[in-house]
């Protein structure tokens, strides 16, 4: 019979997916850029009319750098984050998340400019989703034995992934209805309330509790709590960061472009163009089935041969998806699209697991901020993308690269080993 946790510790899980939830707007943000991208008919720098007068049309690459430094920033405040977490708990750091994700999507709402889309939503959003992230997932798994480790981060950060599913049509819609700033203003306002909401549910077990475990954990497989300083010193760590730009960069790749990849691919269903947004909204519930899913089997099948399988699968896809895109071949561009999202989110999922398995759980906020550099650093390879195909106007280039240092990850997955108990 599997072991127990108390009644709170589901309640924590259930709170930090809320949290998750709303720091996903992230993963939407290819429905916005559809709209702020210049057209043959709409250059960019000239200005918009009707329900976005006031807002400018922006280029291929300026309209992904707020999701560029979005992402970076967010891998760098997950640090302080994590340390606010581990020194104060979760709730501290969930209150900076609401009021920093609110108070971006207010000044990149009322900005509308490409500098008030940088600083609000890139900066002040990415501090609000570094703190909101740091606090939720370290303090979930601090209830559960490792056993389930996989499966409970994989929960708390599926939230993160299934924002999309909610996000993208109601982002869409509100884009619509009412403009580009009314999209950002009201979503910020409700993410901040929510976030607040949900912090008051976060917390992490009390002094001396021990996370009820199947199998009883010896000196041999109980590892050690590493600090941060001991782990920096260990060529796992740096693995791992590696790991983690290889499978985040071919994720984020799809997600930076989803909604503009299917106008490309169906430009003969005139539905699909006119609701692109529906391969955003696929693309983030497979995200986050495959944040549960990988965590789920990789307790059984181990982390780094989750990594592996997931991986290698998604390296095929990445090489076809340029052909699928030319050939205007839809159901096979879902399904080629889905397994890149599959295997990113596996990989958001694997990689606190694996921190947590190699390093110990007392200090994961702290110790998973410094892994976690690694995925904003992925974030990189959407920019240099963007600005490849504007240099040499090919498309699928991007793809290619993806694929190669993918598949270099996954190379080096298969070395990686928990650093030895001394």
């Amino acid at each position: 019979m599997a072991a127990r946790v108390p009644g709170s510790a589901w309640l924590v899980v259930a709170a930090g997916v809320t949290v998750n939830l709303c720091l996903g707007v992230l993963y939407a943000w290819s429905v916005w850029k559809a709209t702020l991208v210049a057209t043959a008919d709409h250059p960019a720098g000239t200005p918009m009319s009707g329900l976005n007068a006031g807002w400018t049309y922006l280029s291929q690459g300026e309209a992904t750098w707020a999701y560029a430094v979005c992402g970076f920033t967010f891998a760098l405040t997950m640090i302080p984050g994590g340390r606010l977490q581990d020194r104060y708990g979760p709730r501290a750091g969930a209150a900076v998340a609401a009021v920093a994700l609110a108070l971006g999507c207010l000044v990149a709402g009322f900005a509308q400019s490409f500098a008030g889309l940088v600083v609000g939503f890139g900066l002040l959003g990415g501090v609000g989703m570094g703190f909101g992230y740091a606090a939720a997932t370290p303090a979930a798994v601090k209830w559960f034995g490792r056993e389930r480790r996989g499966l409970i981060v994989g929960l708390v950060v599926a939230g993160y992934g299934a924002a999309a599913v909610y996000i993208a049509p109601l982002a869409s819609t509100l884009i619509a209805g009412y403009g580009l700033t009314v999209s950002f203003v009201a979503l910020g306002v409700a993410f901040g309330v929510v976030i607040l909401t949900a912090s008051l549910f976060l917390k992490t077990p009390p002094p001396g509790y021990a996370a009820p475990s199947v199998t009883p954990l010896t000196p041999t497989t109980a590892g050690r709590d590493f600090t941060t300083r001991e782990m920096l010193g260990t060529w796992q760590y740096y693995a791992l960061v590696l790991l983690f730009i290889g499978s985040a960069q071919s994720g984020l790749l799809v997600i930076a472009d989803a909604t503009p990849i299917l106008k490309s691919a169906a430009k003969d269903v005139p539905f699909l163009v006119e609701n692109a947004w529906l391969l955003a909204c696929f693309g983030g519930f497979v995200n986050a089935s495959g944040r549960v899913g990988t965590g789920g089997y990789s307790d059984r099948l181990g982390r780094v041969n989750a990594y592996t399988v997931n991986g290698l699968l998604a390296v095929v896809c990445l090489l076809a998806t340029p052909a699928v895109i030319e050939a205007r071949n839809v159901p096979l561009l879902f399904l080629v699209v889905g397994v890149a999202f599959w295997q990113y989110g596996g990989g958001l999922s694997l990689l606190p697991a694996l921190t947590a398995d190699f390093f110990g759980a007392k200090n994961l906020g702290t110790n998973y901020g410094f892994v976690f550099l690694g995925w904003g650093l992925a974030f990189f390879g959407p920019q240099l993308a963007a600005e490849l195909r504007t240099v040499t106007g090919r498309a699928d280039l991007p793809f290619y690269l993806s694929a190669a240092v993918l598949a270099a990850a996954v190379t080096v997955s298969r070395f990686v080993r928990r650093p030895p108990t001394r």
